[in-house]
């Protein structure tokens, strides 16, 4: 098989973290990163050194391309090190231990839907599991071969030459897309024509069209448009059995939607290669607010008055008095929230007020002058990116770089998400705030902080997004770090599953969310899914171990029907 080097077109990613190779944290950034862990008792010199290439045992390839994909694969250290893991806590610590052990034997870069056809007709006769790769962006254990033993090898699918708009229908204010574009590489095709996918995951610099359908991405929008669900018309799917594609239109009530099978499927069922997307116009009306409550169960009922008076606004993210001052927002004593409108066709002053008198109504107070400022023409995107907006947006975006360096330093540093209806949120949030404070003070062995922050919201409930910190282990010994945050994942999984709500709102499945899933689906769902990816891979090679297991050749479900 031929090694080389040069086969990947888009700039160098850091395969041990988050971002791109020649990124990295400010003085300032790394500063309060050093803070932090030092509050908590853990490191505040240097840290474990960041990884090298060559300080990481792979083994060695234990098959062969055929002659006729050769030019298509690769397997260079670099390229198998950046499919091996995902980005979630876990995998990064388990680069800075040097411990990859279960690195793809081969990396594919198809460029045509042929060479994806191709390439899974080659694993499914030679018996090697693929898993498909958009941008690796996965904080759920999503893109890792670890397969188990009955495979004779794994491959990992870079979907990345396959990255361009291919057609744009104005009319219909839509576009045909292959899955392998990235977030701004999209965007920039459609910019010429005034369009935008407007779908802003907090990855989406370094995440695909692909990832964000079959993860059930969650987007810029807090209401309303809240998932890439809502953007996708249809789907073009290749499957070990052929091409699935479905008929592009508005809605249908023709059956079960086979969109719907393929969005959320993690890749199990097959490898999305375009999909038609409905577009919006760029929008040329900005509005926002910062809106500052004196407890956080006003602002809870601030925020579901605003879900339900169906004003739609873009942004509607709350902050707990503990998620603000970890932001920079606050100083922990109020709830924030950060409250935006955007539209390309009228201006917003009408839905700004509305949306001011409902948060008024249950307390809520914000600076009039500032709202008035974003509203006016003009200077609306600007203003839309000042106060505590701005500073909330910065520090979303930025947060991803942050672990690598907190991982060096023996932090732990993690999120988790669910949703729940209204009726039973105060409980969910106090009991997962309780509960997961004493998980990590039985495992941790001292308090920590648990915040939180909605992230979408709907007319029947919000989604809330919980962080914690915690000290991993103060004497570099970050093998405790990962055990510690696997007994924390277990009991977060459990916890809020346990109080009603779901495993994951938009972060996905994958391997580490997975006993929660199982939880709260339904057996006899799991089975018939796992039928259905033995009808599309009858092999069963497609990203085994995520959502179900295969169905067994000879024997039956594996796991598909077991709680």
């Amino acid at each position: 098989m031929r090694e080389f080097a040069t086969l990947s077109r888009r700039r160098r990613l850091r395969f041990f973290g988050w971002g791109y190779a020649d990124e990295g944290l400010s003085p300032d950034e790394a500063a309060r990163v050093r803070g932090a862990a030092k509050r908590f008792g853990g490191s505040a010199g240097a840290g474990i050194p960041e990884p090298r290439e060559e300080e990481i045992a792979l083994r060695e390839p234990r098959i062969a391309a055929p002659a006729s994909l050769s030019a298509l694969v690769s397997t260079t250290r670099y390229d198998r090190l950046v499919h091996s893991l995902g980005k979630s806590f876990a995998d990064i610590v388990r680069m800075f231990l040097r411990d990859v052990r279960h690195p793809p034997d081969i990396v594919a870069f198809p460029k045509t839907e042929g060479d994806v056809a191709d390439i899974l007709d080659w694993a499914s006769r030679a018996n090697i599991a693929v898993i498909p790769f958009g941008g690796g962006s996965s904080v759920a254990g999503g893109v890792e071969p670890d397969v188990g033993d009955s495979y004779a090898a794994t491959l990992s699918m870079d979907m990345q030459y396959l990255h361009r708009v291919l057609e744009i229908d104005r009319t219909s204010r839509a576009a045909r897309i292959q899955a392998g574009a990235l977030g701004p590489e999209l965007e920039e095709e459609l910019k010429p024509h005034g369009l935008t996918l407007r779908h802003f995951p907090q990855s989406l610099q370094l995440s695909t069209l692909g990832g964000w359908i079959a993860t059930r991405s969650g987007g810029h929008y807090a209401s309303l448009y809240t998932h890439i669900d809502d953007f996708v018309e249809s789907t073009r799917t290749v499957t070990p059995a052929g091409v699935l594609e479905t008929r592009r239109l508005p809605g249908s009530g023709a059956g079960p939607s086979p969109d719907r099978l393929i969005i959320g499927s993690e890749g199990i069922l097959g490898v999305i290669v375009e999909a038609w997307m409905r577009l919006q116009d760029r929008p040329t009306f900005q509005a926002s607010a910062s809106v500052t409550f004196s407890n956080m169960r006003d602002a809870v009922s601030a925020v579901r008055a605003l879900s339900q008076s169906a004003l739609f606004p873009s942004n509607c993210r709350l902050l707990d008095p503990a998620e603000a001052r970890n932001n920079g927002v606050g100083d922990g004593s109020n709830a924030i929230l950060v409250l935006g409108f955007e539209s390309a066709d009228h201006p917003l002053d009408a839905w700004m007020r509305r949306s001011l008198e409902l948060v008024g109504d249950h307390g809520g107070t914000f600076d009039a002058d500032a709202v008035a400022r974003s509203l006016a023409p003009r200077s609306g995107v600007s203003e839309h990116r000042q106060g505590a907006a701005g500073q909330w947006r910065n520090a979303f975006i930025r947060m991803p770089y942050y672990r690598d360096l907190s991982v060096a330093l023996g932090m732990i540093s993690d999120t988790f998400e669910t949703s729940i209806t209204w009726d039973r949120f105060e409980q969910m949030y106090e009991g997962v705030r309780e509960k997961t404070s004493q998980a990590i003070r039985e495992i941790c062995g001292h308090d920590a902080m648990v915040s939180c922050r909605f992230t979408h919201i709907y007319p029947d409930g919000p989604a809330p997004y919980f962080s914690y910190s915690a000290l991993g282990t103060k004497d570099g010994k970050l093998a405790d770090s990962l055990a510690k945050w696997r007994e924390i994942k277990v009991a977060t999984n459990e916890i809020v599953v346990g109080l009603g709500g779901t495993v994951t709102h938009h972060h996905a499945v994958g391997r580490d969310h997975r006993s929660g899933y199982e939880r709260q689906s339904s057996p006899l769902f799991r089975g018939a899914l796992a039928h259905a990816k033995q009808s599309l891979d009858r092999a069963g090679i497609l990203n085994p171990g995520v959502l179900i297991d295969p169905l067994d050749r000879s024997v039956g479900i594996r796991g598909a029907l077991t709680d």
